[in-house]
């Protein structure tokens, strides 16, 4: 049964539709029970309709994201996997002296290898990986100290 809150002439009347029945309803107003003839009977879309709210984005407002391996200053040492991936190559190993674009070590990730550079001009503090290691994004690779 659906009920309806409907005004005619500022008048307020209860509605329900108690019953529909091939161009037949009974429906009762304001507690009185009346059985009403249908001329028209309303369409029904089988196909649902869908509408788009037009919705306007303030780019400004978004919130920027970052990579885990993006989350230290390139000048700190610290080098991190840019992406999950598997270590084919250690270029490095502690005490080595590096330059700044050196490569550290050569990774495949995503199906394609990659060759992970020094961030800094420094010595070799720690090798944290070795060749054949699983390594996710944002994690430790090697460190390098002054």
């Amino acid at each position: 049964m659906k009920r309806y809150k409907i005004t005619i002439n500022g008048n307020p009347y209860d509605v329900a539709i108690k019953r529909v029945n091939q161009g037949e309803a009974v429906v009762e107003v304001n507690g009185s029970e009346y059985h009403v003839d249908i001329l028209e009977e309303p369409v029904l879309h089988k196909t649902p309709q869908i509408v788009r709210r037009q919705e306007v984005y303030d780019v400004s407002k978004r919130p920027v994201q970052t990579r885990a391996a993006d989350r230290v200053a390139p000048s700190s040492g610290v080098i991190k996997a840019p992406l999950p991936g598997l270590i084919l190559e250690v270029s490095i190993k502690e005490g080595d002296e590096i330059k700044i674009g050196q490569q550290v070590l050569r990774m495949e990730a995503m199906k394609m290898e990659n060759n992970i550079q020094s961030n800094r001009d420094g010595r070799v503090v720690s090798v944290r990986v070795k060749k054949g290691d699983s390594v996710l994004e944002g994690d430790i690779l090697a460190e390098i100290g002054d």
